[in-house]
């Protein structure tokens, strides 16, 4: 294919290859010519332009096929228009020459057929430049058309469209010719002409001016005519030529003198209208000349025409715009309207009409209103529809009005079911009386209306939750006071089940208590109907049908009534046959019918039970349904007797009786009505083969039963399209009605398929069949396999037996019922039965397989191959292929080739490849020989469609066929004329099954796959190029199977750039102009693709085609402006179908992760468009206001103020959803910026990085759209709306709380927004909000105030008022709430707002806490406090005024929390009415709001318990009651006289056990769903409670509590691994052990007062491990906090296991750092650890001070880390405080545990001294003052006889002298500090040894001053330290030495002195020095004078020195004196800090 890339084909090449491979060539060489010439210089085509012409020319004679002829057109137009154009005529003359040639042989069509395709291409292209020649090229192509073949007509129509869109008006002369063929084709028997002449026609309207004005008529009635007979794509394009040419007759400014316009009329709109109508109505039959049998009334006009004419008007419409709609929207409504009312009889005589009308009408409706009109127009629209509806109520003809009622009924219905909440105004707005007009209309006559009416209801309650409830009391309310009027009984009754139907769909239901008020009314119906001969039918459907609907509330509120339903049912059936026998003596025909009427509903009754309420299906149930069902069933045999005794009256009540109880058998399990199986097969027998069966109903009866594959090849019809709706009409056949509600009423109550349309029950008659074949497939499995044979026979005799059509019908009826028992025996791997069977199913099948049907033969295949998988025996499966082989071989005609080669591939596909691979060969080769039968399409199309199922099923198999395969669907693509659309779709499954099958190795580089992927690549083109939409689908799949398989060989930028030009092709209309769903639906799932792995460069692809695009592309959605995402969400905004919508939503979700946060912009103003298009003016001014109260901010004002001048927006009006989805990309788009950098959500940083390079962007400076987004979303009309609305203010709330404000230091950035934040939630606390807005606005709150941006108080109360309000609103407990909704969603209330109250509660008493540490130490403080700028109090004030009342409900919520955590087994015991919140009969949905909200709640009654302490003053708080109103009374208690007076104490324990259970129930068993928010919430809860000493006292006394806690929290520790939760975990330990503490110390205390007098050894041990020191495991609390503490150590330092080092020994190992979290957590271990011994007797401390010394010590080892600076690690630092504990412990002293812990502490040291001395030279790193620390913690804080024998003293002293000598100044400091300490230390055995050891080093050191002047301040340091140790020396020596002391001590102080002669030159760290030693000396002299005056006498040089130093002093201390006091003073206090901060 490389050889096929150059300027001039390279011939060579060429000639060398095949047939095949020659025409693969040559496409491929023009499809690189076009790119290379579109790419090369001017000069360099001329110079190769007469050798391109002449190849191109000579190709002609080739016979190129169609897409190679397009190719080859193409590239000589674009040829000439770049070369010279002199030649051109040459050409032209060459392809007329060809054209006018009279060779008429097959061979030489392709070549004529290729020079009409130039020349279209060459005059498009080249237009007028050659104007001349275009009359005789014309003239030559007309000539041709009237000899030529449908194909010849087709490629002519074509060319003639590029002919007249190249020359413009120029080509007026020919227009009339143009006209006259083109008339001729539009009715032409091909399909395909007739669509090429409708885009002739199309193109030729744009300048035929005679086409809009004198022609109209005739044009009207020609496509009218072209309508008939005609298949989807032409009433596509021909409804297309009509719509568009009669916009134009109104639209159009007739150019032209004044002369020329009085002869053009202008045509008004009334007149177009009645032009279409009388098309919609009459059909091509005319309107002037009306023909005899119009008069005579018998024609009717055929569905396609009324389809196409349909089509025809919503083209009209949408050509002339939303805008003109809205106009003219009255007229154009009352003309649709009129097409259904009786002045038109013919259109709706019969009742089949009648629904086809309807529908179509409905469409017109639809698709105008739904897809033109945004929500403004939309709600000015609902008002016109009302008062037509009251009009035509008024109409006193019921016939004249029924139809048009129901279609405005079924829009008004569509249309407020999509506008959703927004539509709440209109309902409103009584001058509109929107619900009065419907449920007025409920009462008429006409029983279509009454059903219209009721579903209208459905709609709104759908739409509207808040109006559920009122319309069903209003229905309810009026049903009973109706009951006497047949109308309203059922009127209301449809009115309340469809509203029952709309529950589930509502998320808030309907209070509970109204089921219970249905039942009853139900019963009382079903009782009264007797009474009243004249409504008893009515009344039994009614109550029927109110049962039914019942069942869908499901199992919680139908298990309340179902002991009266299953009465009912029993007592509807006769209970024995004999009874049976004597009511058929009994009736008479009208108590019959209501008979049936009743036990139809009954039945239906139970059906609904039983697909709503699976739950309550227990085995009691079903045996109390069981006993009716044998009776019904007889009544089901009996039926046909009493038919014949009473007549046709009872003909639909038992067609309908049938149908019931067959669906009724379906939904249960068969072995439930195992007795009466043989009585249903029979009965099933007759039904299907019934002689009164006339209609052919395959198309609704077969497609179940067929592959949805294979459905594929039949006709588009059965493909999903936007025009579905009005096209099923068609596919039903003209002698079957299309469904309708009032088929079936009893559907208007289930969820409906389709989305928002009315439910479609086929007629009686067909939906008994399908039920009954569907039944049949059941029974037939489970009678035994004896009772199969004699049925089956039955069945083939019938159909021996009937002639004609009715044979036809039989056989479809028993083909479809015996393929869904072959079907439901495969499925469920049962077995055949005798070898008859397979006789006589193969038999039934081949006959089928032969039938002209094509459904037929499709489903026979289905059960051939269903046949061969029951049976599973290779040598059948062989035998059933080689009979289709045989016929395939033997057999012309289509109907067998068809019918067998599907066959062949259906085995396929259920058999996997029939193994052996000779079948597969022969298989493959018979399917071949068929794919190129040209003579016949199908046979083509069914072949190539078994092939695509073999390669599917072969898998590997089918490798060594790939390459032939591939090369026959190429050369078909080339080959294959584009008529036949049919056969290029199976070709395109086919290269799609091929590349799934290649795969991944399609990726290869060897040359064989590299021309397998050129091919492939090849196909694809030439399906793109195909003009068929389902064809382009498949290429596009295709493509996106390579770009999966092999991305880098797929051209992105070709392929993004086809997909964008599709759908913006598409988009202006998008469910109009872009007929094909499918090719939406391909596009979308492509893009999705594509942009999950490289979105940015699809977006810049998109924007670059838009860019170069020559033509302007759609205003509407101009990718240049908006991107690629402005056009998806454009798209989304327009589109309809629920699958196409969902992928863009996923495309762009895709788009945004990657893309967000660099194309921040962008996005943000894309949402915001969205969200501000639909924001209302009064939303926008009230922001203004706001704006201005606190100082006017210009930019916000400005952006406030863009917005009404910004007239060209791209989004107009968009819909709600769309709005809401913009506004969840807000928020994704934040948590995006979140994890991108931190510059976007700091301002300071973001403004510098800006400043930079203007291209940064960030998302802080964008907060003030943020939060516009946020007020417009949380303020509109729209409740989902307003849910997202509050979310993103929540998410902006959340993440910019903490940025401050640069210019305001001490502010943060949102502050200047309170007042946005406050006027978006204030309207959601208004009584008519709905409770899940409330609620989520609680939750807003309360995240407000407790985010602290606001600090001033009195701001603050704005948003604490809104939460006050909700707070009075639910104090009255459950009752006091709205009654609209069900009692879950007031539990969801009142959570929410306790939920918030609580979190705000906990930030107060935080920020309290925060601030009352602070205040100890400074007084500064107080100054801000009186400023009002600290509001930490002021919180808690605001919290405290409503504490008393919060309390309370907190504690009821938290009891019935704890009830409904409750196990099942205990649910007897629950209170029966609910708890404080909730009702009993709502308890499983208030489950899950209590999960939502328990946690926090619990944590703020912690808080609130501890804060009282647990005590508090009034002794009758134990008893409350919630329903009295509440007094906060002094100290925050409710009081109330209750009967029973529990103790305080009693009250207290309850609390205290209410929280630790709740708490504990829920931390042992963690939930995968359990938020962290719960988990940290439910220990921070624990932490309050232990926080004050009753509670702790109480777990300190009862061991196992504490135990069990421990065990817990382990738990917890080891399934979450977040820090924060296992911090707080350990603080809980913590406060445990505190508490056993406490507990042990109290017995010790008491123990000792008792027996004060007695010897102290009579004590009684107290503490764990008594006096034996055993810990028992799971008995003791100190093991469980051992293993606790082990398991945290261990999993942030596994070296301190020794079983992972391997040994038990010190392994010496490079110390770590660990992270912060790791750290904190070590701490916390190390510090409970500490505290352990404490709880022990000291036998206990004994055995656990091993490990807890070794754990200690390993942490220190780990993680003594040198840092710089001389800092301890903070776990070393942790590590030692622990040490310090542990050493100081009283255990220690403790004489029965005394000397085994003094030689466990030895042992300890010793290991401490051995990490020094290294085994190896490896463990340098130590710190070394870490351990030098260790060592003096132990000195100081152990007994001395620890460290005072010799060995380890003597390595001690060795260590500091060692340590004296490092170089680095740090160490040196520490090492003197910490000497200094030791010195100090009173007992002289201990600190002797070492003032001995060290003091003379230390004096050493201070002498080397005069050699090693300090040179830094940590120099400096070292001096002053070790001055500071010789001190120390002095006042701890024994008087008499002290003056030698001192004498040796002065002389160095004195050399630190400058000398007399330089103070000017020394160094500042010198002058320092000096300054210290003179203030020292100043000290010591008076002290000790006699020693100093000797010693100064005795050295002159001294004297003089310390003479100077005086001198100078006295100086200069004028100046100094503060400081000098200043320093003085930090002397002192370091040394003391320096004490504290580490021993």
């Amino acid at each position: 294919m490389e050889l096929a890339h150059s300027l001039l084909l390279n011939e060579e090449a060429y000639n060398q290859l095949g047939e095949v491979r020659k025409a693969e060539f040559i496409f491929e060489w023009l499809r690189y010519l076009e790119k290379l010439l579109l790419a090369t210089s001017r000069n360099d085509v001329r110079e190769k332009q007469k050798t391109l012409v002449e190849q191109l020319l000579s190709l002609l004679n080739n016979s190129p096929g169609p897409p190679t002829r397009k190719l080859l057109a193409k590239n000589l137009a674009i040829l000439y228009s770049i070369g010279d154009t002199f030649s051109v005529y040459e050409a032209i003359d060459k392809c007329n020459d060809l054209i006018r040639s009279k060779d008429d042989s097959p061979s030489y069509l392709p070549t004529k057929l290729a020079a009409v395709v130039c020349l279209g291409s060459l005059y498009k292209k080249l237009g007028r430049i050659l104007g001349n020649t275009f009359t005789d090229t014309v003239g030559n192509i007309l000539k041709a058309v009237k000899s030529a073949e449908s194909q010849g007509r087709y490629e002519i129509m074509l060319s003639l469209q590029n002919i007249l869109n190249g020359l413009g008006a120029a080509a007026a002369p020919c227009h009339r010719d143009v006209y006259k063929a083109a008339r001729s084709c539009l009715t032409d028997r091909s399909m395909a002409v007739r669509c090429a002449a409708a885009k002739c026609l199309l193109e030729l309207q744009n300048e035929a001016i005679f086409m809009w004005s004198t022609d109209l008529d005739s044009v009207a009635t020609l496509c009218f005519k072209s309508f008939e007979g005609s298949n989807y794509d032409v009433r596509i394009s021909v409804s297309k030529l009509l719509g568009t040419i009669l916009a134009k007759a109104i639209t159009s400014k007739h150019p032209g003198t004044a002369a020329s316009r009085q002869s053009i009329r202008r045509v008004s709109l009334e007149e177009v209208l009645e032009l279409l109508g009388t098309g919609f109505l009459r059909g091509s039959s005319g309107f002037l000349r009306a023909s005899g049998d119009m008069l005579k009334g018998t024609s009717s006009v055929s569905r396609d025409v009324r389809v196409g004419v349909t089509q025809a008007y919503v083209v009209f419409v949408s050509t002339l715009g939303g805008a003109w709609l809205e106009k003219n929207f009255a007229a154009f409504l009352s003309h649709i309207l009129s097409l259904v009312s009786q002045s038109y009889p013919k259109a709706t005589q019969t009742q089949i009409d009648a629904i086809c009308c309807r529908r179509c009408v409905s469409f017109i409706l639809r698709t105008t209103i739904g897809g033109l009109l945004g929500e403004k127009a939309q709600l000015a629209v609902v008002k016109d529809i009302c008062q037509a509806i009251w009009k035509l109520k008024k109409v006193m003809d019921v016939a004249a009005s029924q139809h048009m009622l129901v279609c405005a009924l079924q829009e008004l219905g569509n249309l407020i079911h999509n506008l959703g909440t927004t539509a709440a105004p209109l309902l409103q707005d009584s001058s509109t009386g929107l619900l009065d007009s419907i449920l007025s209309v409920t009462l008429h006559p006409s029983i279509s209306v009454r059903l219209a009416a009721a579903w209208c209801l459905h709609c709104i309650a759908v739409a509207l939750p808040s109006y559920l409830t009122p319309l069903l009391d209003r229905c309810l309310e009026r049903l009973t006071g109706h009951k006497s009027s047949p109308e309203a009984v059922t009127g209301f009754s449809f009115a309340v089940a469809a509203l029952l139907g709309a529950v589930k769909h509502c998320p808030l239901g309907i209070p509970h208590g109204k089921g219970k008020i249905i039942m009853t009314l139900a019963e009382d119906l079903l009782c009264s109907a007797a009474q009243n001969s004249r409504l008893s039918a009515q009344r039994t459907q009614a109550g029927w049908l109110l049962i039914a609907a019942l069942m869908t509330l499901g199992p919680a509120v139908v298990s309340h009534h179902l002991a009266r339903v299953l009465l009912l049912w029993k007592c509807v059936f006769p209970a024995s046959p004999k009874d049976l026998e004597t009511e058929k003596s009994r009736g008479d025909s009208f108590t019959w019918q209501v008979t049936l009427e009743g036990r139809a509903g009954a039945l239906c009754a139970i059906k609904s039970f039983v697909s709503h309420c699976g739950d309550l299906l227990t085995e009691e149930v079903i045996q109390r349904l069981l006993p009716p069902l044998p009776c019904a069933v007889d009544l089901l045999t009996q039926l046909s007797s009493i038919l014949k005794m009473y007549g046709s009256p009872l003909k639909t009540p038992s067609v309908v009786y049938r149908q019931r109880l067959y669906e009724l058998l379906i939904l249960l399990p068969p072995e439930t009505y195992e007795g009466n199986l043989c009585a249903i097969l029979k009965e099933l027998a007759a039904d299907l083969t019934a002689p009164d069966i006339q209609v052919s109903a395959s198309t609704f009866l077969l497609p179940p039963l067929c592959h949805q594959d294979d459905l594929l090849i039949l006709s588009p019809l059965l493909q999903e399209t936007d025009h579905r709706f009005i096209e099923e009409q068609l596919l039903l056949g003209n002698g079957v009605a299309c469904g309708s509600l009032e088929y079936d009423p009893y559907l208007i109550y289930e969820k409906d398929v389709e989305g928002d349309s009315v439910p479609k029950p086929l007629p009686p008659a067909l939906s008994v069949i399908s039920s009954a074949a569907k039944l049949f497939g059941v029974v037939c499995a489970h009678v035994g396999e004896t009772q199969r044979l004699p049925i089956l026979e039955q069945l083939l005799d019938s159909i021996k037996h009937t002639k004609g059509a009715r044979q036809q019908v039989v056989q479809l009826h028993v083909v479809s019922s015996v393929s869904s028992f072959l079907k439901y025996v495969a499925l469920s791997k049962g077995c055949l039965g005798p070898e008859e069977m397979k006789r006589f199913a193969l038999t039934l099948v081949t006959g089928a397989l032969e039938s002209t049907n094509p459904l037929l033969r499709c489903a026979a295949a289905e059960a051939w191959a269903r046949l061969a998988q029951v049976l599973d025996d290779g040598a059948f499966t062989a035998g059933l292929a080689q009979v289709s082989f045989d016929k395939l071989k033997s057999a012309r005609d289509v109907v067998t080739r068809t019918g067998h080669s599907l066959a062949l591939g259906s085995l396929h596909r259920y058999l996997g490849g029939i193994s052996s691979s000779q079948h597969l060969n022969s298989c493959i080769g018979i399917l071949y020989t068929l794919a190129q039968d040209n003579t016949s399409p199908d046979v083509q199309t069914w072949a190539l469609h078994s092939l695509s199922l073999i390669i599917d099923s072969a898998g590997p198999l089918y490798y060594v066929h790939v390459e032939p395969t591939l090369s026959l669907i190429i050369m078909l693509l080339l080959n294959v004329p584009p008529t036949h659309a049919e056969v290029h779709q199976s070709l395109g499954r086919c290269l799609n099954a091929l590349i799934t099958t290649l795969g991944p190795e399609l990726q290869g580089n060897s040359t064989s796959i590299s021309t397998l992927r050129a091919s492939c690549l090849l196909g694809c083109a030439v399906m793109q190029d195909n003009p068929d939409c389902l064809v382009q689908a498949q290429a596009i799949s295709c493509l996106q199977q390579l770009h999966m398989f092999a991305p880098r060989h797929v051209n992105l930028s070709s392929l993004v750039s086809c997909l964008c030009e599709i759908l913006l092709d598409n988009s202006v209309l998008v469910n109009l102009y872009s007929p094909y769903l499918l090719l939406r639906r391909a596009v979308l799932a492509c893009l999705r693709q594509l942009v999950q792995r490289e979105a940015a460069e699809v977006s810049e692809h998109a924007v670059m085609l838009a860019k170069d695009s020559r033509e302007e592309l759609t205003p509407d959605a101009n990718i240049r402006e908006v991107g690629l995402e402005g056009a998806l969400l454009i798209l989304l905004d327009k589109e309809t179908d629920e699958r196409l919508c969902h992928d863009i939503k996923e495309t762009l979700n895709y788009m945004l992760t990657s893309m967000a946060v660099e194309k921040l912009s962008l996005w943000l103003k894309l949402c915001k468009d969205v969200l501000a298009a639909s924001a209302d003016c009064t939303a926008i001014t009230c922001v203004d206001t706001m704006q201005e109260e606190e100082g006017d901010k210009g930019d916000d004002a400005s952006v406030l103020t863009t917005r009404h001048d910004e007239k060209s927006h791209p989004f107009t009006n968009p819909r709600w959803a769309t709005r809401v989805f913009a506004a969840e990309c807000v928020c994704r788009i934040i948590n995006q910026c979140e994890n991108a950098s931190s510059a976007h959500f700091d301002i300071a940083l973001a403004q510098e990085m800006k400043k930079k390079d203007s291209r940064n962007d960030f998302l802080v400076l964008h907060l003030a759209d943020l939060i516009r987004m946020a007020f417009m979303a949380a303020t509109d009309h729209s409740d989902q709306l307003r849910l997202s609305g509050l979310e993103m203010l929540l998410v902006v709330i959340r993440r910019f709380a903490t940025v401050p404000e640069p210019e305001f230091p001490g502010h943060v950035i949102l502050e200047q927004y309170q007042a946005n934040v406050g006027a978006a939630l204030r309207p959601a606390f208004t009584s008519e909000t709905p409770p899940d807005v409330t609620a989520k606005a609680c939750q807003v709150c309360s995240a407000w105030i407790a985010s602290g941006v606001v600090s001033d108080l009195n701001d603050l109360r704005r948003v604490h008022q809104l939460l006050v309000s909700s707070l009075t609103k639910i104090q009255a407990g459950k009752e006091a709430l709205s009654h609209l909704y069900n009692e879950s969603a007031s539990t969801m209330e009142i959570l929410a707002v306790l939920k918030a109250w609580a979190e705000v509660y906990i930030i107060a008493v935080q920020r309290h806490k925060n601030h009352r540490q602070p205040l100890k130490t400074t007084s500064c403080l107080e100054d801000s406090i009186r400023n009002g700028s600290c509001s930490s109090d002021g919180l808690l004030d605001l919290v405290y005024a409503d504490l008393g009342t919060l309390s309370r409900l907190w504690l009821a919520a938290l009891q019935d929390f704890a009830l409904l955590t409750l196990p099942s087994e205990f649910a007897s015991q629950l209170p029966a009415e609910g708890g404080a919140f909730y009702t009993a009969e709502t308890s499983e949905n208030a489950k899950l709001q209590y999960y939502n909200s328990w946690a926090l709640i619990l944590h703020a009654t912690a808080l609130w318990l501890t804060s009282t302490g647990f005590v508090v003053a009034d002794p009758d708080e134990g008893a409350s009651d919630l329903s009295r109103p509440v007094t906060p009374t002094s100290m925050c208690q409710g009081s109330s006289s209750g009967a029973t007076i529990k103790s305080p104490e009693d009250v207290y324990t309850d609390r205290f056990h209410l929280i630790l259970g709740i708490s504990v129930e829920f931390l042992c068993s963690l939930r995968s769903d359990a938020t962290m928010e719960s988990i940290t919430a439910c220990l921070h809860a624990l932490q309050a409670l232990l926080d004050v000493p009753w509670p702790r006292s109480k777990i300190g006394s009862d061991q196992d509590l504490g135990i069990e806690l421990l065990n817990v929290l382990h738990r917890v520790i080891l399934t979450r691994e977040s820090p924060s939760i296992q911090l707080a975990s350990l603080e809980v330990v913590r406060q445990i052990i505190c508490a056993a503490q406490e507990h042990v110390k109290e017995k010790r205390r008491s123990a000792e007062v008792d027996d004060g007098a007695a010897e102290k050894e009579t004590l009684p041990e107290f503490g764990e491990g008594k006096d034996t020191g055993g810990l028992v495991p799971g008995k003791s609390l100190v093991f469980a906090t051992l293993e606790l503490c082990v398991c945290i150590l261990v999993r942030q330092l596994p070296e301190l296991n020794p079983k992972l080092t391997g040994s038990p020994g010190v392994k010496a190992r490079k110390p770590q750092m660990l992270s912060e979290d790791g750290s904190r957590l070590v701490s916390a271990a190390l510090v409970i650890l500490s505290e352990l011994p404490a709880v022990c007797s000291p036998e206990g401390s004994i055995s656990i001070l091993p490990t807890i010394l070794y754990l200690t010590i390993g942490v220190l080892r780990e993680t003594a880390v040198k840092l710089p600076g001389g800092q301890l690690s903070s776990t070393a630092a942790a590590s030692l405080q622990a040490l310090k504990g542990i050493l100081s412990s009283p255990m220690a002293r403790a004489e029965k545990s005394h000397t085994a812990w003094t030689d466990l502490l030895r042992s300890a040291l010793t290991t401490v001294l051995d990490c020094w001395d290294p085994v190896d030279e490896t463990h340098q790193e130590l710190d070394e003052v870490s351990l030098l620390t260790a060592i003096t913690v132990f000195i100081l804080s152990a007994s001395p006889e620890v460290t005072t024998i010799p060995c380890l003293q003597k390595r001690c002293i060795d260590k500091f002298k060692a340590t004296l000598e490092i170089k680095d100044p740090m160490v040196q400091i520490k090492t003197y500090q910490l000497l200094h300490s030791i010195f100090q230390y009173p007992n002289p055995a201990v600190s002797y040894p070492y003032i001995y050891s060290l003091a003379s080093c230390i004096m050493e050191k201070l002498q080397e001053i005069d050699t090693r002047k300090p040179e830094n301040t940590a120099e400096l340091q070292i001096f002053q330290e070790g001055i500071k140790v010789l001190e120390t020396l002095v006042t701890v020596a024994e008087e008499h030495h002290r003056s030698q002391l001192v004498a040796c001590f002065l002389p160095i102080l004195i050399s630190f002195l400058l000398d007399e002669n330089a103070p000017g030159s020394a160094t500042s760290i010198m002058r320092n020095l000096h300054d210290f030693a003179l203030q020292n000396l100043m000290q010591i002299g008076p002290q000790y004078s006699s020693v100093f005056k000797s010693l100064v006498a005795s050295s002159p040089a001294l004297k003089a020195r310390l003479e100077a130093a005086i001198k100078g002093n006295q100086e200069s201390v004028k100046v100094k004196i503060p400081t000098s006091k200043y320093t003085k003073s930090p002397g002192k206090n370091s040394s003391i800090q320096l004490k504290t901060s580490f021993l």
